[in-house]
C-alpha cells in the first residue's frame, strides 16, 4: 500500500503530469513522468473501462500500486508518476512486472539532465 503522501490526488497534477512531462509506453501500460512538485515523489494510476469491468480494474491497480511501491523505494529523487493501464495489462499479466519496470527505468532517464554541451 502506498502511503497517501505518495499519492496523486488532484486532477491538475494528473494532467500537468500527462501534458509536460515524458512519456514511455509499453504494450500493457504507459508511464508519464514529471519533475516533483514536492521533496516526495508521487503516483497516480489511471485504469479505464476498457481495460475491464470493476473487478479487472481493481485487480490491475492493485498489482499496480505493489509493482510501483518497489519502484518507488529504488526511486532517489523526486517525481510525479502517471501510470496508464492498457486493455493488454488485464489479458497479460505476466508482462506487467517487466512493461513497469522497463518503462519507468525509460521515463526516469529522459526525466535525468543530458551531459551539457561543449563549447569550443
Amino acid at each position: 500500500m502506498l502511503p497517501r503522501a505518495a499519492r496523486l490526488h488532484e486532477s491538475a497534477d494528473f494532467r500537468r503530469v500527462t501534458r509536460s512531462g515524458v512519456r514511455a509506453g509499453r504494450p500493457t501500460l504507459v508511464v508519464h513522468a514529471a519533475r516533483g512538485t514536492g521533496s516526495q515523489s508521487r503516483v497516480g494510476f489511471v485504469v479505464s473501462k476498457a481495460v475491464g469491468g470493476a473487478v479487472v480494474r481493481n485487480r490491475v491497480k492493485r498489482r499496480l500500486r505493489h509493482l510501483v511501491a518497489q519502484e518507488l523505494a529504488a526511486s532517489s529523487s523526486a517525481q510525479d508518476v502517471v501510470v496508464r493501464a492498457l486493455p493488454g495489462s488485464a489479458t497479460t499479466p505476466s508482462r506487467l512486472e517487466a512493461d513497469l519496470t522497463s518503462a519507468w527505468a525509460q521515463a526516469k532517464h529522459r526525466l535525468s539532465p543530458g551531459p551539457s554541451p561543449v563549447s569550443s
